[in-house]
């Protein structure tokens, strides 16, 4: 049976979607964006939109009971791969060693005008 995931510490989905989903000890955390939970805004320049994206998945992932250890594979999609240096850049200080498999590559349009979107996939 799969258990759909909702945390307050991330922002609510802004569509027909969940925030997460859990099946057989596999976890699918659907793209975040960069906005901030408490504010409702969201961060400027893609090194703070990064930041607060991985934030975003690393709440909804300590809600269902996992950690960043846990990821296996992180979708990262970016307004401009131009920003693609400066997105690496904070996502090592997310991911030190064990690092998930990834991919990343450019998608002009992303949800509210965001310069980054993050999907990951975790795994007990």
């Amino acid at each position: 049976m799969k258990k759909i995931i909702v945390t307050e510490n991330a922002p609510k989905a802004i569509g027909p979607y969940s925030q997460a989903v859990e099946k057989n000890g596999t976890l699918f955390i659907s793209g975040q964006i960069p906005i901030n939970n408490k504010t409702g805004k969201m961060a400027e320049g893609i090194k703070a939109q990064t930041k607060q994206t991985l934030e975003n998945v690393k709440a909804i992932l300590e809600q269902a009971g996992y950690s960043l250890n846990d990821v296996v594979k992180t979708t990262c999609m970016l307004a401009d791969m131009a920003d693609f240096k400066a997105m690496n850049e904070v996502y090592a200080e997310f991911y030190k060693t064990d690092c998930p498999a990834r991919a990343a590559f450019q998608s002009p349009a992303l949800p509210l005008g965001a310069l980054i979107e993050i999907e990951t996939i975790a795994v007990k």
